[in-house]
């Protein structure tokens, strides 16, 4: 088994990368997706975010009512870190499970937005990072997202640098082009760096 870490900064084109990977046949495990799955209503870490944060983070349903609690931690430190240690544990654990359920020879790419913030380099056989030049990344969070500008910068800014995630990367895709530049770059990594590995591990 191949671990591959897939990170990138927020509208970078991270997801566009792990469908390429995906599509050269990589099992992937998203981690925005099971943070979701972890949260949904009658779930352990639903209850445990209500019992920390209170009932005012439901929505009528008694589903997590996500602006509300963004707008929450967003704007305290304090409560970010609770909230990300009750969810980065549960996360972290489904991941594991995810990984220990696919077969021996799979290339299992994790797609962890803050890999570098939450130091899981280490983990990792091969560190892929998607860059994208920063006024695409906030063209696309204005345009696609609904973001306004000053949120889009601060978003960014929240994140680990251009350079950090560089520093700690074995390759970085650099998403300036199209898609079929993507796929064309995806496909040259594919070859270089993940084709060998797995049939040096074989």
């Amino acid at each position: 088994m191949l671990n591959v870490g897939l990170t990138g900064g927020i509208a970078a084109g991270k997801s566009a990368v792990a469908r390429l990977l995906v599509e050269r046949g990589a099992v992937l495990i998203d981690a925005d997706a099971i943070a979701r799955e972890v949260v949904e209503p009658s779930t352990p870490g639903l209850e445990a975010i209500t019992a920390a944060f209170g009932p005012s983070v439901l929505d009528a349903d008694g589903a997590l009512d996500r602006p509300a609690l963004g707008a929450l931690v967003f704007a305290d430190a304090s409560l970010r870190e609770e909230l990300n240690s009750i969810v980065h544990p549960l996360v972290r654990a489904e991941a594991n499970r995810r990984r220990a359920a696919a077969p021996a020879d799979a290339v299992v790419v994790q797609d962890i937005p803050l890999l570098v913030e939450t130091g899981q380099v280490k983990d990792f056989d091969l560190v892929l990072v998607v860059a994208a030049p920063l006024e695409e990344r906030l063209r696309r969070l204005v345009t696609d997202r609904s973001m306004t500008l000053a949120d889009a910068r601060a978003r960014i800014a929240a994140q680990a640098s251009d350079k950090e995630r560089a520093a700690v990367a074995d390759v970085v895709i650099k998403n300036f082009g199209t898609l079929e530049e993507l796929r064309q770059s995806v496909n040259e990594i594919w070859e270089a760096h993940i084709a060998p590995a797995i049939n040096h591990a074989h």
